[in-house]
């Protein structure tokens, strides 16, 4: 009976996926309508489209990968840079550093102290981070309406998702409840 078992499952997963592959769904070279040799439509090609069809990306792919932290580390030449540098470690630094590469570290370089001091920079420089839509605003005019809980007007913003560029928002309502005050 456990051979059976497998067996009727594997028989069940053949068929669906020649259901899947079946179903119109734009897969029509896994079913030997494209011309192809006959050796190359067999069952493992209709397979291997099944997987592929299976592990296709889904939104949740298009997030920003984390820094890779190896479990073992392999040791380098001390030629390669291991560490930060301790000229990064000094404030000064940001100060000269253009507003793009701000941008980077702070994107990029996420809990460290070079993303505090990018952030500071950034501030100085009149730019405010929208906890919302976590990236950064500033003030193209003077808000043409401002009360007590948000101000409402022209804004630039740093686009780092799609373009990598600051873009204009014409209108643009800056609620205060999503502006983040305070460095940590």
């Amino acid at each position: 009976r456990e051979r059976q078992r497998p067996q009727q499952q594997q028989q069940q997963q053949q068929s669906d996926s020649s259901d899947i592959l079946n179903d119109g769904i734009g897969l029509d070279f896994l079913n030997g309508d494209s011309g192809a040799p006959a050796a190359a439509n067999t069952s493992a090609t209709k397979g291997a489209g099944y997987d592929s069809f299976a592990h296709m990306p889904t939104g949740a792919d298009r997030e920003r990968q984390r820094p890779y932290a190896p479990q073992n580390p392999y040791p380098v030449p001390s030629s390669f840079p291991g560490r930060i540098l301790p000229i990064f470690e000094n404030p000064a630094v940001f100060e000269k550093l253009g507003t793009d590469c701000l941008f980077f570290i702070f994107y990029y370089k996420q809990g460290t102290y070079q993303q505090y001091l990018s952030a500071r920079e950034l501030k100085k420089q009149g730019w405010r981070y929208h906890k919302k839509y976590m990236t950064w605003f500033q003030r193209h005019e003077e808000p043409a309406v401002t009360t007590d809980e948000y101000e409402q007007g022209t804004y630039i913003y740093f686009d780092w998702e799609s373009g990598w560029c600051q873009r204009i928002k014409q209108d643009f309502r800056f609620e205060y409840s999503f502006l983040e005050d305070s460095l940590q």
